[in-house]
């Protein structure tokens, strides 16, 4: 069995090989994942979010640092470069994960970003004025699960 520390080390080595199976494998069953973005998926919700973005990552480049674990808990920081496609611009995203495990896998994976930040980059100046409020992070929420819905239809 892996340690907790040698499995994010594969969930992010598979991110950057963009195999999004090998990631979702790293995941119990009941996982709980959290974003700025996506708010909060589960289970299956949050496994097939990484096949669609992969699905879709054409120019997508992620590294990864600082990964730590316990038996219980861990973290680590990880960066994403790509082109946000709705406005085709440029991401650089920073990103903080905490984890937590069971049964040998990761039953909760929060990610920490700047929103506005990255709303900045991915939808220019809409996002630099309006990346604060509730009301573009709503929209942007809404949007990304009206994706993920569809991809999920798709998939069946």
């Amino acid at each position: 069995m892996l340690t907790n520390t040698q499995l994010i080390t594969k969930f992010y080595t598979a991110f950057e090989n963009k195999d999004a199976e090998e990631m979702v494998s790293c995941y119990h069953d009941q996982v709980v994942f959290e974003d700025p973005v996506f708010r909060q998926l589960k289970g299956d919700e949050a496994k097939d979010m990484w096949r669609m973005l992969l699905s879709r990552a054409a120019d997508l480049q992620v590294n990864f640092r600082n990964v730590d674990a316990d038996e219980l808990k861990g973290s680590a920081n990880w960066e994403a470069v790509y082109t946000f496609t709705k406005t085709n611009r440029q991401v650089h995203n920073r990103i903080t994960a905490q984890f937590e495990f069971k049964e040998g896998k990761i039953i909760r994976h929060t990610d920490h970003f700047n929103f506005w930040r990255w709303s900045a980059m991915a939808l220019g100046p809409v996002g630099m004025l309006l990346g604060f409020t509730p009301m573009l992070r709503n929209k942007v929420t809404k949007q990304s699960l009206h994706l993920l819905h569809k991809f999920r239809a798709q998939k069946t």
